[in-house]
C-alpha cells in the first residue's frame, strides 16, 4: 500500500476513534454525578448560571431568586490535555430528570427517642428530616404545636415567668422541654422533597404526621364530645386538640356542626413537669359483720360510708399531654372518712353447688381498688389504640391494692405488658384486672377466694409502665383477652 495512503488512514483513525489531545494542558471542570464522570465543561460558574436560568418554574413555586445544582453533583477543577468539552446544555440534559436541583433553605433533623426491645437492648429511634425555606416557620410551628398540648395561657405564663403561686390548690409548670434532639442547619435543599412554606402546613405535620386533611364528622342530635371521640377511636384530649374552638369536654355540640377527627401522631415528645396541689376524696373502708341467724345472701348496711377528703401535693410528668408519671409528695387529711358497716348472713356457706351464685354487682357496690383516687389516664381511645383500663396513680410505690368485689383469683402472674398482675373472677360475668404491681407484691394465689376490700397486692411499675400506677380494668364475658370477652369502662360502675 502506498505510504501516503497509510499516513492518511492513520490520521483519520486518530482523529475519529480517539479523544482529542491538546498539545498544552488546560483548566476545565469535570462534572461528577454520584461519583461517575459526565464529562468536562468550560466553566463551573457558566454551568450554574445556565441551570438557574432554566429553572424559572422552581423559582416561582418556592418564591426564590436562585436555583442551584443538585447535591449529588460535584464539579471539580481539572488540568488536562483532553479537550473533548461538553456544552452546558449537554450536561443539563443528562441530569435534569435524574437528580433534583436545590434551593436555599433549612434542613431540620428531629432525632427519635431510643427504646428497649424485648431483650432489653437499646433500639435507636429514627431521625425525621424536615425541610423549610425559613427557620422562623419551624420555630413558630413548634410553638403552635406545643400550645396544642399546653394551654396558651399556661404556656405564656411559664415562658414569661408569671405563674401564680399555689395557695390552696392549683398547678405550676416547673419545666417544659422537647425531649428529642433537634438540629437546624442552613442548607441547599432538594426540590423533590416536601418543603414546608407555611406555619399552618408544618404545624399540621408536626401534630398529625401528615398534611392531608383529617376525617370529619357531622354532629347528630344528642351527640356529646365523649361519645363522638370514643365512637371514632380517639381520646377526648385528641378531639379537643383537633378542634381548638371547643374549650373542654363539656362544651356543647350543635346538630349539623362539623368537627375534625384527627388521630395524633406527634413528631416530637414534649415533656411537661408540673407541681400540682389538689383536693381528692379519701375512700372509706367497708367492715363486714356476719350474723349466723341470717341466711347467706342477706345483706344490710347498718352504717353508711362517707368519704373523707385529702389535700395532695403531686409531681406529674406528661408527654404530649398524656400523664406518664405521677408521684404524691405530701398528703394532708382534711376530713376523715366514716367507714361503711355491712351485716351479712352467715347461716349457709357462700359456696354451694359448685358456684358462688349469680348476683350481679351494680353501681355503688364496687369497692375502689387503691388507697388514692387520682385517675391519671382514663379508659378510652388514645392515638388510635384502646386503653382498656383506668390508670390510678399518686398512692406511692407498694401502696395497697384492694379487691373491688368478692371472687376467686384466676390469674396471679406476670407478662411483658401487664407486668405483675392479678385477675379475679366475680362469678357474675365480671372479671377485674390489677396490673403493674410491684415486684413481690402479689399477695394472693390462683384459687384463693377474696372478699371485697381485701388487700391483694401493691402498686408498682412493672411491665410496660412509665410510672408507678395501677392499671385497673373490668372485663365481661370472660377473662381478659379471651374469646368473647371485652373491656368496659370500670368508672361506669361507680
Amino acid at each position: 500500500m502506498n505510504k501516503k495512503i497509510i499516513l492518511v488512514l492513520l490520521i483519520v483513525l486518530f482523529t475519529t476513534g480517539f479523544t482529542k489531545i491538546s498539545t498544552k494542558p488546560r483548566d476545565y471542570y469535570r462534572v461528577y454525578l454520584k461519583g461517575e464522570s459526565l464529562g468536562l465543561i468550560e466553566s463551573k460558574a457558566s454551568f450554574e448560571k445556565y441551570i438557574d436560568k432554566k429553572q424559572e418554574e422552581i423559582k416561582q413555586k418556592y418564591n426564590v431568586n436562585k436555583v442551584y445544582i443538585p447535591t449529588e453533583l460535584d464539579i471539580v477543577k481539572e488540568t488536562t490535555f483532553e479537550n473533548n468539552v461538553k456544552t452546558n446544555k449537554e450536561i443539563y440534559e443528562q441530569i435534569k430528570d435524574i437528580s433534583p436541583f436545590t434551593i436555599n433553605g433549612y434542613t431540620i433533623k428531629i432525632k427519635g427517642l431510643d427504646t428497649k426491645d424485648q431483650n432489653n437492648k437499646t433500639v435507636s429511634g429514627p431521625t425525621n428530616t424536615i425541610y423549610t425555606l425559613n427557620k422562623d416557620i419551624f420555630t413558630k410551628s413548634i410553638e403552635k404545636t406545643v400550645k396544642s398540648f399546653v394551654s396558651p395561657e399556661d404556656y405564656n405564663n411559664f415562658a414569661n415567668n408569671t405563674q401564680k403561686q399555689i395557695e390552696d390548690t392549683g398547678k405550676i409548670i416547673e419545666n417544659l422541654y422537647i425531649k428529642n434532639k433537634i438540629t437546624i442547619k442552613k442548607d441547599k435543599i432538594p426540590v423533590n422533597k416536601t418543603i414546608y412554606q407555611t406555619e399552618e402546613d408544618l404545624s399540621k405535620y408536626l401534630l398529625f404526621g401528615t398534611t392531608k386533611d383529617q376525617a370529619t364528622y357531622t354532629i347528630q342530635d344528642g351527640d356529646t364530645i365523649s361519645d363522638v371521640a370514643f365512637n371514632n377511636k380517639i381520646s377526648i384530649e385528641e378531639f379537643l386538640i383537633a378542634n381548638p374552638n371547643l374549650k373542654d369536654a363539656n362544651s356543647l355540640l350543635a346538630p349539623g356542626q362539623v368537627v375534625t377527627l384527627g388521630i395524633l401522631k406527634p413528631q416530637f415528645s414534649l415533656v411537661e413537669e408540673d407541681h400540682v396541689v389538689v383536693r381528692e376524696e379519701k375512700n372509706y373502708t367497708t367492715e363486714t359483720r356476719y350474723d349466723n341467724d341470717k341466711l347467706v345472701g342477706y345483706s344490710e348496711v347498718i352504717q353508711a360510708g362517707v368519704k373523707g377528703e385529702n389535700r395532695v401535693t403531686q409531681k406529674i410528668q406528661k408527654i404530649n399531654g398524656e400523664t406518664v408519671n405521677m408521684v404524691s409528695t405530701l398528703t394532708e387529711t382534711i376530713k376523715e372518712p366514716i367507714n361503711e358497716i355491712i351485716v351479712k348472713g352467715g347461716k349457709q356457706s357462700a359456696y354451694y353447688g359448685g358456684g358462688y351464685g349469680n348476683v350481679v354487682a351494680t353501681r355503688g357496690q364496687w369497692g375502689w381498688p387503691a388507697s388514692c383516687s387520682t385517675v391519671s389516664s382514663p379508659f378510652g381511645w388514645r392515638w388510635g389504640v384502646l386503653h382498656d383500663g383506668t390508670d390510678i396513680a399518686g398512692c406511692g410505690y407498694g401502696s395497697n391494692i384492694f379487691a373491688a368485689q368478692a371472687g376467686t383469683v384466676i390469674i396471679s402472674s406476670s407478662k411483658s405488658d401487664n407486668g405483675q398482675y392479678i385477675v379475679i373472677d366475680h362469678h357474675n360475668g365480671y372479671y377485674s384486672m390489677y396490673a403493674h404491681l410491684c415486684v413481690g407484691c402479689r399477695y394472693v394465689n390462683v384459687g384463693d377466694y377474696v372478699d371485697k376490700g381485701q388487700v391483694i397486692g401493691g402498686m408498682g411499675q412493672t411491665g410496660a409502665a412509665t410510672g408507678v400506677h395501677l392499671h385497673y380494668a373490668i372485663w365481661v364475658g370472660g377473662p381478659p383477652y379471651t374469646g368473647g370477652s371485652r373491656a368496659i369502662n370500670a368508672m361506669s360502675l361507680y
